[in-house]
């Protein structure tokens, strides 16, 4: 999910906000980044309540987090800030200078010492972390005068891992801050912060999935540089406006609605996987017979999935006793398939009361779900009709930080259950033709 001038792929904590998903420079050590030694009668404070402002290293470059903190010994809290946002901990102790602070439903640890006013210290998993510094109440640096307007929404032409040939770029500005998140078709990036610095905008956020960076850079031609990560490394892509791209003939954003596709419509969604406390669990149980199922593709490790959680748990709430049914296939990282930490700690989080199964890793999706075109996207939520067959699938979501586009995803999420819950066979979404010309 999700972000200094340069965005790589991000190999230290898991997938957040893939696209910005800042790299994690194995090479860095922790101890060049210490804060020289505190004369010897020097004392930990007592806590470290306040407000904390300091910045990630990643490959030379510095990516900014707010951290908040209250409480005392074993009870201490945390939280993450971006803009409105925030991602509390878990749960968290401070002692004798060093705090630590949990957010189970990443997987992630903040683990840090405080010393003559410094916090210093790591975030991440499994010895794979960020290494981080921060000061009280420290200020941020000043933004650069007479900033350009990029508000508004712009095209990033890529050739994207998915198959898909333009993404979706969206920014509010308010003078020389501005907001930006990118939509592309597994979903978006998430809200990410910055200011007109130095003829760029440098724009992340740091939650508790860790940091993503990326730079908007205006050009003289009027289109915007956009600095990213890519699975062959760094890659500089250009925005255009909407009207602009399609004057030049380039692609449009994918509609979601097109891009998963079932090979044969006509062959209802299998899968069979257990629960958590191992009970098997079939698309042939008397619990989904005539019933409508939503269906989705998740994992816990997966920031667009959380976002679609309490969305779906939300329908369920609101539709099971009209005779809806969800069902979560959770694709976990083989350490997490042992413990279901994480997988458990998004439950708690969202209160999640639909059914969620146990599938397998990422890398087995498509082993696990046969009879599927491009299902390559976490999360894609299939809509079951009450005959067991398919008649819509969406991939990707796009969540909070896309504002309208999140709004009208759920709208039309919920028309579309309810025409289904109603026998409405014109809310089918999927058919053999369209197949057919996708291949």
């Amino acid at each position: 999910m999700q972000r200094p001038i340069l965005a790589v792929s991000n190999s230290a904590i898991p997938p957040t906000r893939s696209i910005f998903s800042i790299a994690i420079a194995a090479s860095i050590a922790l101890a060049g980044l210490a804060t020289p030694h505190a004369p010897a009668q020097a004392q930990a404070p007592t806590n470290p309540d306040g407000v904390w402002i300091g910045t990630a290293q990643q490959n030379g470059q510095q990516v900014p987090f707010q951290l908040e903190i209250t409480g005392s010994g074993e009870d201490v809290q945390g939280a993450l800030v971006n803009g409105k946002q925030r991602s509390p901990s878990s749960s968290g102790s401070y002692s004798g200078g060093h705090l630590v602070l949990h957010f189970d439903y990443f997987a992630n640890t903040l683990d840090a010492a405080l010393r003559d006013g410094v916090l210093t210290g790591t975030f991440g998993r499994n010895g794979r972390t960020v290494p981080l510094t921060a000061r009280l109440n420290d200020d941020p640096p000043s933004p650069s005068p007479d900033a350009p307007n990029i508000a508004g929404v712009w095209e990033v032409s890529v050739a994207g891992p998915k198959g898909e040939r333009a993404w979706k770029l969206q920014v509010h500005q308010s003078g020389p801050r501005v907001e930006a998140v990118i939509e592309r078709i597994d979903g978006d990036t998430g809200a990410l912060y910055g200011e007109w610095l130095g003829g760029q905008y440098a724009v992340s956020h740091f939650n508790a999935g860790g940091p993503s960076y990326a730079v908007l850079k205006p050009q003289p031609d009027g289109t915007l540089q956009v600095i990213t990560a890519g699975h062959g490394g760094l890659q500089t892509l250009t925005a255009r406006r909407p009207q602009i791209a399609r004057a030049q003939g380039l692609a449009a954003p994918e509609d979601p609605m097109q891009h998963t596709l079932l090979q044969n419509p006509n062959r209802p969604l299998a899968f069979s996987f257990p629960d958590l406390n191992g009970r098997i669990v079939s698309n042939t149980d008397p619990q989904f017979r005539h019933k409508v199922v939503i269906v989705s593709i998740g994992g816990s490790w997966c920031p667009n999935c959380q976002d679609e959680a309490p969305f779906l748990e939300e329908l369920y709430r609101k539709y099971h006793s009209h005779g809806l049914e969800i069902v979560e296939l959770s694709f976990e990282e083989g350490p997490q398939l042992a413990t279901l930490t994480r997988l458990k700690a998004v439950m708690q989080k969202f209160g999640i009361t639909y059914t969620v199964l146990v599938a397998g890793t990422p890398d087995q999706l498509n082993d696990k779900i046969a009879g599927v075109e491009n299902l390559n996207c976490w999360p894609t939520t299939f809509f079951v009709g009450e005959d067991g067959l398919v008649k819509a699938i969406h991939t990707g979501y796009s969540g909070p930080a896309t504002g309208k586009d999140n709004a009208a995803l759920e709208h039309e999420t919920q028309s579309l259950v309810q025409r289904l819950l109603a026998g409405d066979e014109r809310a089918t979404g999927v058919s053999a033709t369209q197949v057919a010309n996708k291949q």
